[in-house]
């Protein structure tokens, strides 16, 4: 794989083709560099096209066959329908951006509740049926939180506060959501968490704990789980805390670094995880820079995974 893993971002520079075509080499993020077959990530273009596109080298996860149809993950800070440095509401463009892709799952941070206006609520509309939210702060009458916008049905959830006294909340969203099975197979469950960590280290430490063990006393050792949000692990610690927990973050497993993904305009910090646990497999997606670069201050993660 002719790659430069130091270059790697979640999203494709601004010169990015915006169609359903796969991108040139000069298309790829910030220098990165692929072969003429765009061996390595997978091309997600924002068309009713996305599912042609040439499949991702990934990880092999627990060695069976993969199901004929992979679940498309998708982890966004919405930054409270905000666009950088908080110059546009930009809601509206986020759902049309955001339903465009198709996600089976999709994992929000920093994203507004509320009973008459909450905003992971506009974004389900009528594509995700099933949504849970975790209120973790209220601000000037106004709470938010993560939220879950997902095509399974949702069995059960609960918001775990892992704050520290005195810190800015912080809480942990655990979702169970209802894999239905294809034929005579059976159902299983899938476990699934968003989490929003925060920008002190100490804080970090402590919420990765928090998470570690919620992972070996919540989830079962032989059930599928996904894990994804904004970790703000700048200093990229948080694959060695997690280790225990038998987590694997998708974009290092199959690439070698974690995705590039703030600031959106031109992504240099790796804050943005997915992480999985006792999938089939899992490929990371290469997302166009725009319209994203101009949604929010975080630019999205995307990913597949096959599930037992």
């Amino acid at each position: 794989m002719n790659l430069d893993p130091n270059a790697l971002s979640g999203v494709a520079s601004s010169g990015a083709n915006e169609g359903a075509s796969k991108p040139t080499d000069a298309e790829w993020v910030q220098g990165t560099r692929c072969n003429s077959e765009g061996h390595g990530i997978q091309w997600i273009a924002p068309s009713p096209g996305i599912g042609s596109a040439a499949p991702a080298a990934g990880w092999a996860g627990n060695g069976a066959h993969p199901p004929a149809q992979p679940l498309r993950l998708l982890t966004i800070n919405i930054h409270k329908g905000y666009n950088a440095f908080n110059r546009r509401h930009v809601l509206h463009e986020l759902r049309e951006a955001v339903r465009a892709l198709g996600s089976d799952l999709v994992f929000l941070q920093e994203v507004e509740g509320g009973a008459d206006a909450a905003q992971y609520e506009f974004l389900a509309d009528t594509l995700w049926p099933e949504h849970a939210y975790g209120r973790n702060a209220v601000a000037g009458g106004q709470d938010h939180g993560n939220a879950v916008l997902s095509r399974l049905p949702v069995l059960r959830s609960r918001n775990l506060d892992v704050s520290l006294p005195g810190a800015e909340p912080r809480g942990l969203l655990h979702c169970v959501l209802l894999c239905r099975g294809s034929g005579s197979e059976p159902s299983t469950e899938l476990h699934v968490m968003c989490v929003h960590h925060g920008l002190s280290e100490a804080h970090r430490r402590h919420q990765l704990a928090r998470l570690c063990q919620t992972v070996l006393s919540e989830v079962p050792a032989d059930a599928p789980l996904v894990v994804a949000g904004d970790f703000n692990d700048w200093r990229q610690r948080a694959d060695v805390l997690l280790a225990p927990s038998g987590l694997r973050e998708v974009f290092r497993s199959a690439l070698g670094q974690h995705a590039r993904s703030f600031p959106s305009r031109w992504p240099l910090l790796r804050l943005d995880r997915i992480y999985v646990r006792g999938v089939v497999a899992a490929r990371p997606l290469l997302m166009p820079r725009l319209p994203w670069s101009r949604l929010s201050d975080h630019a999205p993660l995307a990913a597949e995974i096959d599930l037992p």
